[in-house]
């Protein structure tokens, strides 16, 4: 008898083993279940974030010209100029464009397109100009905006600079220099140009008007010279005394031929008879 209960308990208990197992591991397979749940929500949740956050600043390259201008032009004007000290070379400092519309006075909008285009151009937000009095002629009062300007400092500075050289400038029409008496008595240099359409970077189907602007360019040259031979040593094109002189003479002539024209027209045409 003894034997015929102990058979029944081995099996009952050999049942709630097998059962407490099944159960362990269905507990064991939902905690994982949860887990992995849980690790591809905040997958999910890390992967949102990431697409969200803004990217990462590219690493900025320096600019060509400043590269160039600090392994040769540099030394090369040392030697020209005859400067010891390398803090002493002259350089660029800043450079400033100026858009001044009159036509804002009636037609404020057109400040807007002015903003966007030398935005492109400058590769910076501009700022707007406002006149600082009252001017009753010009129909001006004060605080009026008349106008935008940027300025340009370090990278941006150099780089819109050989962008102005090597290609903007190029493109004006019959382009043979820029002027070298357009210094101030400093060695900052002014140049003023009549169409904007001359940098690339623009869309002409997008430019409602041909607009002018000014350019100043400051550097810490102390006389015109030094901010002469600067520029020419960076490239900018100017027109010297040999190009000067060879215009003048050009004048010249183009007024006697035409004189000598005049005159032989008056002396070919027989003169009035007395009584007519």
């Amino acid at each position: 008898m003894a034997d015929k209960k102990e058979k029944p308990d081995k099996v009952e208990q050999a049942a709630k083993a097998e059962q407490t197992v099944k159960s362990d591991q269905a507990a064991k397979a939902k905690r994982e279940g949860k887990a992995r749940q849980a690790q591809q929500k905040q997958a999910a949740e890390e992967a949102k974030a990431a697409a969200a956050a803004p990217l990462p600043p590219e690493p900025k390259l320096p600019a060509r010209l400043r590269v160039r201008f600090d392994n040769e032009i540099a030394p090369a004007l040392m030697r020209e100029l005859k400067i010891d000290n390398k803090m002493r070379v002259p350089r660029l400092q800043k450079i400033t464009i100026n858009m001044a519309l009159q036509e804002a006075r009636d037609n404020v909008k057109i400040l807007d397109s002015a903003l966007e285009e030398l935005k492109v151009i400058a590769g910076q937000k501009p700022v707007l100009t406002r006149a600082r009095k009252a001017i009753s002629n010009f129909k001006l009062r004060q605080g009026m905006p008349i106008g935008v300007m940027v300025t340009l400092r370090r990278e941006k500075m150099w780089e819109f600079f050989d962008r102005l050289v090597n290609i903007s400038l190029p493109r004006v029409r019959d382009f043979r220099g820029v002027s070298d008496k357009a210094f101030d008595g400093r060695g900052n240099y002014s140049l003023g140009l009549k169409e904007h359409t001359i940098f690339p970077e623009l869309n002409l189907d997008k430019v409602e008007k041909v607009k002018g602007l000014t350019i100043s360019i400051t550097t810490t040259a102390r006389s015109d010279f030094e901010g002469l031979t600067l520029l020419r040593a960076l490239g900018m094109p100017m027109r010297g005394a040999a190009e000067r002189e060879a215009d003048a003479a050009k004048a010249a002539a183009a007024v006697a031929a035409h004189a000598a024209a005049k005159a032989a027209v008056a002396a070919a045409t027989p003169p009035p008879a007395e009584g007519a």
